[in-house]
């Protein structure tokens, strides 16, 4: 695994983050600002060659081996 970066979640995601993650991430943001009003912080890593982004308000959002991005709650 190799480190990203990290940034404030409603803040503009550093250049290092993949222009295929940004939509979901802003997505994950504004449901996360409209039901909960939860903020914190986002996290970069790699892991295989793929970009994973967490909030550490509890979610993930990453792109499969197949390209599809998925954003989710992390998982148990």
């Amino acid at each position: 695994m190799q480190l990203g970066t990290r940034w404030a979640a409603g803040s503009e995601p550093p250049a290092s983050v993949p222009a295929a993650l940004r939509p979901a991430i802003a997505e994950v943001e504004a449901d996360l600002s409209a039901s909960s009003g939860s903020k914190g912080h986002w996290t970069l890593t790699w892991l295989e060659g793929r970009a994973i982004a967490e909030l550490d308000a509890g979610w993930e959002v990453f792109q499969t081996a197949a390209g599809d991005i998925v954003a989710r709650p992390f998982q148990d």
